[in-house]
């Protein structure tokens, strides 16, 4: 037994993907088996291609898992409510509802039903909804808070983690994700279109689609638009030093407060009992940034994650 248990340990490593990506199959300007090659090529282990409204199937590229996914693309009065649907089989037809609450939870719902792991995308994307709409949806626990698209508003005012953190504040364990909702592979000159490698998570799990989301459900990884981290927990973190930059490692809790700023490429936070929850933010000196997950603190000032 001892054994086995030490095999699986060996085998739960980081792996860096992307959950947020088009193809010539919706509106992307390259093949899906184009932006697996450019993924894998570039050292990411992950992929879940998100077409609008279909389930695009091919055979990867060795050393690179595949998530079939889908983009569930719901309109309501002009504005944008769209859910990924990741680790699904089937199609999941677009819901509607009577207002952006109701589409959003139908969406989130059916993509449960199918098997699936909804992800909630760029609330600011048209301006389609926020934090108020966020907290009444349910069992959805991942939400996109930076994403490498030029046209989705990640900093608002308000920004999608100033949503985050009223969600957190009233203990809802939800995770921030960064994705680069890619669309265009063939335009790498133009910085007004949504290029890839711009945003991507790195999960702590085994090399297949199972585990990988099965970690992103328990919020066992971080989101990075560029910042490496070698290890990260919601009270402490390592960064991975790069290009001789300099890092500012900051703790937040309820309400967004910073509760303690640190420079350097290690800090740790010792919880007082009444945070509510604390998460690490790195920001590195070219402006790129790094999320962990929230740490959930109870009056006996035990993290609970």
């Amino acid at each position: 037994m001892q054994a086995v248990i030490v095999a699986v340990l060996a085998s739960v490593v980081w792996l860096k993907g992307n959950l947020h990506t088009h193809t010539l199959e919706s509106d992307g300007d390259s093949t899906p088996a184009e932006i697996a090659a450019w993924y894998r090529d570039r050292g990411y282990d992950f992929l879940a291609i998100t077409d609008h409204d279909k389930v695009t199937k091919i055979d990867g590229p060795p050393g690179l898992v595949l998530i079939a996914a889908e983009e569930v693309t719901d309109r309501l009065e002009g504005k944008s409510l769209h859910v990924n649907a990741l680790g699904i089989e089937r199609v999941v037809p677009i819901q509607g509802g009577k207002n952006k609450v109701d589409v959003l939870q139908r969406n989130i719902d059916a993509v449960r039903a199918a098997g699936g792991v909804p992800l909630v995308n760029h609330p600011n994307f048209g301006w389609a909804f926020g934090a108020n709409e966020l907290l009444q949806l349910e069992n959805f626990t991942l939400l996109e808070i930076a994403s490498g698209h030029p046209y989705v508003n990640m900093l608002g005012p308000p920004s999608v983690e100033t949503m985050w953190d009223r969600l957190l504040a009233e203990g809802r364990k939800v995770y921030g994700v960064a994705v680069d909702d890619s669309h265009h592979l063939k335009r790498p000159w133009d910085k007004d279109v949504a290029l890839p490698g711009k945003a991507w998570v790195v999960v702590r799990a085994e090399r297949n689609a199972k585990s990988i989301l099965a970690a992103l459900e328990r919020g066992d990884f971080y989101a990075s638009t560029g910042v490496e981290l070698e290890e990260v927990s919601g009270t402490s973190v390592k960064v991975r030093e790069k290009n001789r930059a300099h890092y500012r490692i900051q703790f937040i809790g309820r309400g967004g407060r910073v509760l303690q700023e640190t420079e350097g490429l290690t800090a740790s936070y010792t919880p007082r009992g009444n945070e509510g929850y604390v998460r690490a933010k790195v920001i590195d000196s070219n402006g790129r940034m790094a999320w962990g997950q929230p740490a959930f603190i109870d009056r006996s000032r035990r993290a609970k994650h």
